[in-house]
């Protein structure tokens, strides 16, 4: 599977918006469906983990859902990827 970039090119874009759990619930369906190129099922993971930390329901779901097509070990880099971004913003 393609990997797209784990960082934040579209937030970064966003020049100095505030990044609720909707937009970061949006990026990880964004992320899931493909949308813009191939779809990358780790950064959705990694999208809806953000959000469901800042209280979102719908991307608790939806990461569960898209756990069950991932591996231990991709569950585990989205999870990293998630803790970074977290720790850096």
């Amino acid at each position: 599977m393609a990997r797209l970039d784990l960082g934040a090119p579209d937030l970064a874009a966003m020049g100095g918006q505030t990044v609720t759990a909707d937009i970061l619930l949006q990026m990880g369906l964004d992320c899931a469906s493909g949308r813009g190129g191939t779809a990358d099922l780790v950064a959705a993971h990694k999208w809806f983990n953000i959000a469901a930390s800042k209280g979102c329901g719908d991307a608790v779901r939806y990461r569960r859902e898209i756990a069950e097509e991932l591996s231990a070990s991709e569950i585990a880099e989205a999870q990293r990827a998630a803790r970074e971004w977290l720790t850096l913003h």
